[in-house]
């Protein structure tokens, strides 16, 4: 009896055992064949029958083959052939390839001059990129960098605010308790102490005092100990890295104790990892917040004493605009009380961790901050830099257009294709670019430590080999080839054969307008650099030149960190060093010009007769402070120990006091009445204002009073005949009068200086990238007088010829710089100005922006592309005028 399945099993199994089909193939011929022998039996057919006339109709096994390995041959074939192309297309790249580099070895001065300019711009780009994003990197390794704001106060007493990075000590807990979307805070508190472990002593000024929960903020990661317990019970503290190094060495810290201001012990419960340079704040030594709290127990009401660093956590995605929104009421409640009789109000507000560091302009900052406006700037300078690379690249290619049009037309007349043609250019643009990126990197690499050194940051190399920058150079060799070699891949070959091959192409108005244009812009570069570099070092130079009201010169500043024993004996400690032989004075005070001064609120007697209430930076003084620095007193008297009450109830204050409280002159202040933390008294003088800080703001209003308790400067006003010498003896004579505490002195210029140190690693990164674009643009200049040259051959021989002189050629070839310089200063000076005064308005004190430096970059610039184009132009003039008329 006949069994169907048994017979389409015998017709799949000649199948299933040949390798040239696939599974899915047979289960298609099966389904063919039973549907076929469906019909055929539903026709009336016995199954026998139609089954064996299906497989007829279907064709035998050899047939079914025969057509499958036609299919499949068929794509073999097809695949060959796609094989074959991308075979040809390689090796027609390779061919590229090699025609690149034969004209790149051919033409060994042009090659040179264009990757030494690449080399140099992209080098420069490749560093101030790095520059930038070490800047606009601060803070953003912490893990919740992105959820953490800081807290900042503004005090307004009678409509004069003045915004501070500080907040009071009850802030943080308190918003904590209140607002269930902070959900964390955290507070540190700056400190100086008298550390002492063994018989060493340090004087540690990178301390703070810190809440326990600063590790649930900041990622602080634990070398050793328990960051949840490490900062929770008093007497405790944590130490960085370094910390640990210099005060144990190879110890190990936890469990031993430090003694602070010789007598307080405090018990080291771990050590975390040193706070990479792009952090906003440091510190060496952190001491648990219940510290203070038992050395200077808190108040509820202390929310107008700021002197607190205050940060939140909040949620993810969270806007803190709804918190800040929140703030001013919430700071109303609690502080309503305190500052209404003052007819004063404290504000608070939210600053995101990732912008104090570019953005803050606030007081208090708990370190140093840096400029956007310089980022900017920096960045400008990178952009302009690559720019007249690639326009140096695009000159030069014009400068052997007329060699390569040739070329050109040969290629197209012999049946090159537009597009091959283009590969070809930018095959060789590529080509070039990546032998500059190869050298710019390795320019790059050797240069970082100079840059460092100038900059005074390290440079993030690791950067480097991540996964990101490395895509970010080879997009950017991608987009410079294609930039460079835009001119000859996609103008050049546009040009018909005969146009091409008779050179026709070359005075064309395109042309020409191309050339101008860049010519134009690299001048416009060069004018706006030099006028910008001359006005920074005259910008600096004023900041240097600037009388600051004060004696600054050979003043030795001794910092004995406010130490109680220092303050009961300053009288005889002054005595002792003033009896050294170069010592011509001495005088002891809290503050000093160019640190930071405490805001105080106080009454001060109005010309009405009542007492309003004023903000005023605050110095604490000796009797010999003003004599020693030099201040002029305009009207009163200075502080004087013949008056013993000058101790305890006067004020000094400076004329912008006079101006901001309404008093029509110094002499109209003279005996009014302040009032201040249980203190009362008169104003005994009027000083002259000085600049007690940065010139960057204003001089404010600011009071002397003698106050003791809070000395923590001594100031010498030493010969400078023998420093060498005078150093050391006093160092002598301060470790027998304070055995125990370490002799930190700096001088006061210097002090000063650092004020100004951004600005003068700013002007030296300015002038010097400057430099490398002018140079990078006189390459620019070269190549394009050597294709002036080139196309005027004929010309110059015929005039020469005639009797033309050199020097008369020389003029005919550089009078067109002439106009192109002009219109690019006319161009240049008033972008350039108003760059230039947006800088300048970061300086509350700045030089005048004057025509001279103008008119010195404009003449600058003429003198160099003068002689640039000039060394050309000479070349050209001097050369055989027989081979100038053989030319074509």
């Amino acid at each position: 009896m006949f069994d169907l399945e048994k017979a389409i099993a015998a017709w799949r199994r000649p199948y299933e055992h040949n390798r040239a089909f696939a599974e899915e193939d047979i289960e298609e011929l099966e389904d063919s064949l039973r549907d076929r022998v469906a019909a055929l039996v539903e026709a009336g057919l016995p199954e026998e029958a139609a089954f064996r006339e299906a497989r007829r109709r279907m064709g035998t096994y050899g047939t079914a083959e025969a057509e499958y390995r036609k299919v499949y041959w068929g794509k073999l074939r097809r695949r060959r052939e796609l094989l074959s192309e991308f075979t040809w297309r390689f090796s027609m790249l390779k061919n590229y390839l090699k025609i690149a580099v034969r004209n790149l070895l051919r033409q060994t001065g042009y090659s040179f001059v264009n990757i030494a300019g690449l080399t140099v711009g992209l080098a420069c780009c490749l560093l101030i990129l790095l520059y930038i994003q070490h800047e606009r990197s601060y803070d953003r390794f912490h893990e919740k960098a992105d959820r953490i704001h800081r807290v900042v106060t503004t005090i307004e007493v009678e409509g004069r605010p003045q915004q501070t990075a500080n907040s009071g000590g009850p802030v943080g807990p308190t918003m904590k308790e209140t607002f269930p979307e902070v959900l964390q805070a955290t507070r540190l508190f700056a400190a100086n102490f008298l550390i002492q472990h063994g018989d060493q002593s340090f004087q540690e000024s990178r301390a703070f005092y810190a809440d326990s929960t600063l590790f649930d903020i900041f990622t602080l990661p634990m070398l050793q100990g328990n960051p949840e317990t490490a900062l929770a019970p008093p007497f405790t503290a944590v130490l960085s890295a370094s910390g640990a190094e210099k005060y144990f060495g190879d110890e190990n810290p936890v469990g031993q104790t430090l003694i602070a201001d010789r007598t307080h012990p405090f018990t080291i419960t771990g050590v975390v990892e040193d706070l990479p340079s792009h952090s906003h704040f440091d510190f060496d030594l952190l001491v648990s917040m219940e510290t203070l709290e038992v050395l200077r127990p808190s108040r509820d009401d202390d929310w107008p004493l700021i002197g607190f660093f205050t940060y939140v956590l909040l949620p993810d995605s969270y806007d803190a605009a709804m918190l800040a929104a929140a703030l001013p009421d919430f700071a109303e409640r609690h502080t309503r009380e305190r500052m209404t009789p003052f007819n004063a109000t404290l504000q608070l507000d939210l600053e995101p961790l990732t912008d104090i560091y570019l953005h803050s302009t606030l007081l208090g900052q708990i370190g140093p901050t840096g400029s956007f406006v310089n980022l900017y700037v920096f960045a400008a300078v990178a952009a302009f830099l690559l720019l007249i690379a690639i326009v140096n690249f695009m000159n030069l290619a014009t400068a052997r257009s007329a060699m390569r049009a040739r070329e050109v037309g040969v290629r197209k007349a012999v049946g090159a294709r537009w597009q091959s043609l283009v590969i070809l250019f930018l095959t060789e643009a590529a080509l070039l670019t990546s032998v500059a990126m190869g050298s710019a990197l390795l320019m790059a690499w050797a240069t970082a430590p100079l840059l460092e050194s100038l900059m005074g940051v390290p440079l993030p190399y690791a950067l480097r080999l991540a996964p990101g920058p490395l895509a970010l150079l080879l997009l950017a060799t991608l987009v410079v080839s294609v930039l460079a070699g835009s001119y000859p891949a996609f103008v050049l070959t546009r040009f018909q054969p005969t146009d091409v091959l008779r050179g026709t192409f070359a005075r064309s108005a395109h042309g020409v307008a191309l050339r101008k244009g860049l010519v134009i812009f690299q001048f416009f570069i060069s004018i706006a650099l030099i006028a910008g570099t001359a006005i920074v070092y005259t910008q600096l130079g004023y900041l240097q030149d600037q009388r600051l009201g004060f004696e600054q010169e050979h003043m030795l500043v001794v910092d004995f960190g406010f130490d109680a024993d220092v303050q009961r004996r300053n009288e005889t400690i002054k005595r002792q060093m003033e009896a050294h032989p170069a010592v011509i004075s001495v005088s002891v005070s809290g503050n000093i010009p160019g640190r930071f001064l405490g805001l105080v609120g106080m009454l001060l007697e109005s010309l009405q007769g009542t007492m309003q209430t004023v903000n005023m930076n605050l110095f604490r003084v000796d009797f010999d402070f003003m004599r020693q620095y030099g201040l002029n007193i305009v009207a009163g008297r200075s502080f004087s120990q013949d008056f013993p009450s000058d101790s305890t109830d006067a004020l000094i204050v400076n004329e912008a006091a006079v101006k901001a409280f309404g008093y029509p002159s110094a002499e109209a202040a003279l005996g009014k009445r302040f009032e201040w933390i249980g203190r009362q008294g008169e104003i005994i003088g009027v000083i002259s204002d000085f600049n007690y800080r940065s010139l960057h703001s204003p001089v404010e209003p600011l009071a002397l009073w003698i106050e003791p308790s809070f000395f923590s400067f001594l100031t010498l006003k030493v010969q400078a005949d023998d420093l060498m010498h005078t150093i050391p003896d006093l160092e002598q004579r301060w470790k027998q009068l304070v055995p125990d505490r370490p002799f930190n002195y700096t001088f006061l210029d210097a002090t000063l200086a650092v004020q100004y140190q951004a600005e003068q690693r700013f002007g030296k990164l300015f002038g010097a990238f400057a430099a490398l674009a002018i140079l990078v643009a006189c390459l620019g200049l070269f190549g394009l007088a050597t294709f002036m040259a080139e196309q005027r051959m004929k010309e110059i021989g015929i005039r020469k010829v005639m009797g033309a002189s050199v020097r008369s050629l020389i003029t005919l070839l550089s009078k067109d710089f002439i106009r192109l310089v002009f219109i690019a200063f006319c161009l240049a000076v008033p972008l350039t100005y108003i760059g230039i005064q947006y800088w300048l308005e970061s300086f509350a004190y700045r030089t005048a922006i004057s025509w001279e430096p103008f008119l010195a970059s404009g003449l600058a610039a003429m003198l160099i592309a003068l002689l640039t184009v000039g060394y050309r132009a000479y070349r050209a003039a001097a050369a055989n005028p027989v081979k100038a008329l053989r030319y074509e």
